[in-house]
């Protein structure tokens, strides 16, 4: 894109909307401006700018979001055809096997979770739709890596911040990388503990009508109910039918 067609401040606007979250309910501009890594005026002017379109609320030093910003990720998943095609798949993967069942796709170094059914033993990390897990340490994000071609791949892992989350969490990237062979040739990936202590993880990739993997569907158990054969085992089989069945849905919607 030409600079001329690029606004400036509309990404900025986009950044400082996108910066607040579950450990960020509340700012202070210069925490935005920390965040969104520009200048304390620059942030003001978005800020307000949110504000007066009633996006955020301030009492004049902290800023929070309001209902209104609901309308932007209504928008995605309300005309996008995969979330509301999967919705029913998750919600009777996630009742069939009394575990929670996730559809994301890749964003920047995270999978960006896009579809979310929660069962009734419920998970520690609180993840919903728009929920980010690294996408170096979860078994939906190595999915997605696999998906791309072996050397962007290769360079996004190596590039990406690879943070220690838990004692068990896999940084070193060469391993990250055998990881991603591996998913390539068995057609999943598995995390047993990396992204949270005591919760297994498995994802297997979605295709879209040009057989390109463009989401992965994911299904977590905490350690104590079964161990990582058992899991996969057990629910492999299952996840797969799920995905099968949402790429049936889709491949009419994406002209296959």
């Amino acid at each position: 894109m030409s600079e001329k067609n690029f606004v400036n401040s509309l990404e900025k606007g986009l950044a400082a909307l996108t910066c607040f979250g579950r450990q960020h309910s509340r700012l202070t501009l210069s925490e935005v401006a920390r965040l969104t890594d520009v200048s304390p005026a620059s942030a003001r002017r978005s800020l307000l700018t949110l504000q007066e379109l009633g996006y955020l609320a301030s009492d004049g030093k902290h800023f929070w979001m309001l209902p209104r910003a609901l309308l932007v990720a209504h928008s995605f998943l309300a005309s996008r055809p995969a979330p509301s095609l999967a919705q029913p798949l998750l919600d009777a993967l996630s009742e069939r096997t009394r575990e929670s069942a996730s559809l994301g796709q890749l964003l920047d170094d995270h999978a960006i979770i896009i579809g979310r059914s929660t069962a009734r033993r419920s998970l520690s990390t609180g993840l919903g739709i728009g929920s980010r897990l690294p996408a170096y340490c979860s078994a939906m994000g190595r999915v997605l890596l696999a998906g791309l071609p072996p050397a962007e791949a290769a360079h996004r892992v190596r590039t990406m911040n690879r943070e220690k989350l838990t004692a068990d969490t896999i940084v070193e990237a060469p391993k990250i990388l055998e990881l991603l062979a591996q998913a390539r040739d068995q057609g999943f990936a598995s995390n047993s503990g990396e992204l949270e202590t005591g919760v297994r993880s498995m994802a297997v990739p979605v295709h879209n009508g040009a057989g390109e993997i463009f989401a992965a569907m994911s299904i977590a158990v905490r350690v104590e109910r079964m161990s990582m054969q058992e899991f996969r085992e057990a629910f492999l089989p299952a996840l797969m039918r799920a995905r099968d069945t949402l790429e049936k849905k889709l491949f009419p919607v994406l002209g296959r």
